[in-house]
């Protein structure tokens, strides 16, 4: 039988096909929105079996025109978190997941989606608990709504196949070149140090000193392992998947700005040195940022780590280390910096 993949033209999901087809399944489905078509190429490394649009899809899985999947990744939802649009969202990412997760437990098969860390807002206790709950935009919204449909339904006891819902914090890695604005900063940084020597951060907000905002930033691989274990062993529930370590986006510059020198034949630098050196350059806050930012996360591992999932998560050091390395193989020049078109 085949594996559906949602939003497998995209960051996730595109990683998530490579990873199956490195354990030999090829008889993958994609789903996704070609619309922006520059998409394509993170099909190209793919091996599939069949392409469908994903109005096509969720039309045919309406009308239970589509044949038996041994399993379905969920990777697929607007992740814009500047989204104002309520109603594609609530749509898009709700109400799609619901439709998929109705037709899953019809059929008896399992089904892994892409939950989210927003769920968390303001939050400083990143437990998998409506008691730490509370999104700060729309985005947030559609992910936690339909975890809460989730627990209501697993409450009455009425999940009969396995559900897994999987809290991404802040990823970053291969085949987010699409994202725009809301590719990773490593991603963007990346470029800044290559063609103007520096790389830029926000100044503090919220009580935090300049770049010292923290996350739980993971790695894509560590994601995708994440998702692989729980297609082997599935566990119904809903999981943080982060690193459980908040480092702070200065460790991201650092780890970039060092890796790109460390290419370049140079010594690695401290973050002192490259502050007074000028190669991590702050700037303001944004104002529409403001009241919607997540100043802190940290992926709380419990619940995780009970349900058997023991993968090592790479932290910001090793993971920027791995990434950059990748981008310089596929960005040997600055003029094939994909954000150049972006901001035309």
């Amino acid at each position: 039988m085949s594996i559906i993949v949602t939003g497998a033209a995209g960051f996730i999901g595109a990683n998530n096909v490579l990873a199956l087809n490195r354990r030999g399944i090829t008889d993958v489905i994609a789903v996704d929105n070609l619309s922006r078509a520059e998409k394509f190429k993170n099909l190209v490394e793919c091996q599939i079996s069949d392409y469908f649009d994903k109005r096509d899809f969720i039309e045919l899985v309406r009308a239970r025109k589509i044949a038996k999947p041994e399993a379905i990744f969920h990777q697929g939802a607007c992740s814009d978190t500047m989204e104002t649009d309520g109603r594609y969202m609530m749509d898009n990412n709700y109400r799609y997941t619901l439709e998929l997760f109705n037709w899953a437990q019809e059929l008896g098969i399992p089904m892994i989606y892409a939950s989210s860390a927003a769920t968390y807002g303001a939050s400083t206790t990143f437990i998998e608990d409506p008691r730490f709950e509370g999104p700060l935009n729309v985005y947030g919204y559609s992910k936690f709504l339909f975890d809460q449909v989730l627990r209501a339904k697993m409450a009455k006891g009425e999940v009969k196949a396995p559900v897994i819902g999987l809290r991404y914090f802040n990823v970053y890695g291969p085949h987010e070149q699409h994202k725009g604005r809301m590719a990773s900063v490593a991603f963007h940084q990346f470029f800044q140090f290559r063609k103007e020597g520096h790389v830029r951060l926000f100044e503090g907000c919220l009580g935090y000193g300049n770049g010292e905002q923290e996350r739980d930033f993971v790695y894509v691989d560590d994601v995708i392992a994440v998702n692989l274990h729980f297609f082997d062993k599935p566990v119904t529930g809903i999981y943080n998947c982060g690193t459980g370590r908040a480092q702070p986006f200065n460790d991201v510059s650092l780890g970039v700005v060092n890796a790109l020198r460390t290419h370049e034949g140079k010594e690695k630098v401290t973050l002192e040195q490259a502050v007074k050196e000028g190669f991590i350059r702050y700037i303001p806050f944004p104002e529409s940022l403001k009241g919607k930012y997540q100043a802190y996360t940290q992926a709380d591992l419990t619940k995780l780590r009970a349900a058997g999932c023991d993968v090592r998560f790479r932290s910001v050091e090793e993971g920027t280390a791995d990434y950059v390395a990748d981008l310089l193989t596929r960005y040997q020049d600055v003029s094939s910096d994909p954000t150049i078109a972006e901001a035309k």
